[in-house]
């Protein structure tokens, strides 16, 4: 085990089900806090699965304290400086360059499975327990502990954290109730391959051999967005259209070429020349489901929590999922930290509040996002092309969660302690007026990145 930065040990056993980037770093940051920690995964062994992710400004701080994981990523991550927009039929708008994050924080973005084994590497190399082929079959909770069924085995330990995406079983026990997806109306193709084909094509190659590129098509009720990374050796690309088939839980299939095709008539040739030459088994279906918002992500003896997608849920667009799910982890550590070992439910539910308003709001930035590019007004496009850049805002961005958990845990945890001797119990929990600072991040001005 290599050399490491970690607090003294605090007694605190958590259990974390779900070794996804909310089940990491809630793992890591915990291990960094003192706290112990056994973290279940269903699969028997991690492979370098799915296509791009990002994490924001916001979250790259938390990547650079992790030892080395940030030299070991360098090399596979998107290092474009901005994206470039056209029309769906192919004029180019405009562009909208990322130099102002810069100040905020370090951006992450690369292949998502790529990514998740540099960093579940260094969870293994800090010596964190992390059991892999745990098939979790039920929670429990006392008044004094939490815990799991794996493998028909009971884990236990002071809480539980559920990180098991959003179709966690431990929303059950947080809930009381079952909670099915619904469909949102919308799905998205995805795709990662090879670029040699499309440096050998004269339509695609200036998007793959100058280095890393980004580009956006924007259309009625769908929009294409293409990556090169690597120094233009990957190729990604992702086409979020309208869908209304009914789904269940099994909402991701292989997608089929000429089907993306026929949802892109009378589209740029470009457009169509990145997904002729996407190989097929490199082509996903992902329907897009959405739940509504939960009343909380604690259960009632408050020992249960849900953080990341089993929590809330993000449509692609917000661009803020993964860093969210980052931003539980590190919140979650810093709070049992704080409240010690005999206030555990303390800590979950001041992490609750600390949080609650905060992802709710980021949240809906992907269904404005969205709303902005597929009910595009192009005559005022046409006279101010900025209005269609994504707007990139200082107050999601331009923010440290370690910091914040830190500025505000005891006020927090003292307006509950207030609330609870007004109100024992609550069904639907308003956070409202939690937003408590000791920095004026969360009141700037929306600020748009040009």
């Amino acid at each position: 085990m290599e050399s490491q930065d970690r607090r003294p040990p605090t007694g605190i056993k958590v259990v974390i089900v779900g070794a996804g980037f909310a089940g990491l770093c809630a793992a890591i940051e915990c291990d960094r806090k003192g706290h112990s920690v056994t973290l279940l995964e269903k699969v028997k062994e991690m492979k370098p699965l799915g296509d791009l992710i990002s994490f924001g400004s916001n979250t790259g701080p938390v990547f650079e304290r992790w030892g080395n994981v940030m030299e070991t990523l360098e090399p596979l991550l998107y290092k474009s400086p901005g994206i470039n927009y056209f029309e769906w039929n192919g004029p180019y708008v405009t562009r909208q360059n990322w130099h102002a994050e810069k100040n905020w924080g370090r951006s992450i973005s690369g292949h998502r499975g790529e990514i998740h084994l540099v960093v579940l590497r260094y969870a293994l190399a800090r010596g964190i327990d992390i059991r892999f082929g745990q098939n979790v079959t039920g929670y429990f909770e006392t008044e004094d502990a939490a815990g799991v069924v794996s493998n028909e085995v009971r884990i236990t330990g002071d809480i539980v954290l559920a990180a098991e995406c959003v179709k966690s079983p431990g929303r059950k026990i947080v809930l009381g109730f079952d909670d099915p997806p619904k469909p949102s109306g919308y799905a998205v193709y995805r795709a990662w391959y090879d670029s040699q084909r499309l440096a050998d094509n004269d339509l695609t190659k200036h998007l793959v051999i100058n280095g890393d590129t980004h580009s956006g098509w924007i259309g009625r009720d769908c929009h294409f967005l293409a990556t090169s990374l690597k120094n233009g050796k990957d190729f990604s690309w992702v086409m979020t259209h309208k869908d209304n088939a009914n789904i269940d839980e099994d909402w991701q299939f292989p997608g089929k070429v000429e089907d993306v095709l026929d949802e892109l008539s009378g589209w740029d040739p470009v457009v169509h020349a990145l997904v002729k030459a996407t190989p097929p088994d490199c082509l996903v279906d992902y329907k897009l489901v959405f739940r509504d918002p939960l009343p909380t992500f604690v259960s009632k003896r408050g020992r249960i929590a849900l953080i990341g997608d089993a929590a809330h849920p993000f449509l692609p667009t917000s661009i803020q999922g993964a860093s969210q799910a980052i931003e539980d982890g590190v919140t979650i550590a810093v709070c049992l930290e704080k409240a010690g070992r005999d206030s555990v439910v303390e800590a979950l539910r001041t992490y609750e509040a600390i949080r609650y308003e905060r992802v709710h709001r980021i949240q809906m930035t992907g269904v404005t996002t969205r709303e902005q590019w597929h009910k595009a007004d192009w005559d005022a496009i046409r006279k101010n092309p900025e209005s269609l850049h994504i707007k990139r805002e200082a107050w999601m961005l331009n923010f440290d969660c370690e910091a914040h958990a830190y500025d505000v845990y005891d006020a927090t945890a003292a307006k509950l302690q207030q609330a609870t001797s007004v109100s024992a119990t609550e069904d639907v929990k308003d956070f409202s007026d939690f937003e408590i600072s000791a920095t004026p991040i969360a009141t700037q001005k929306p600020v748009e990145v040009q």
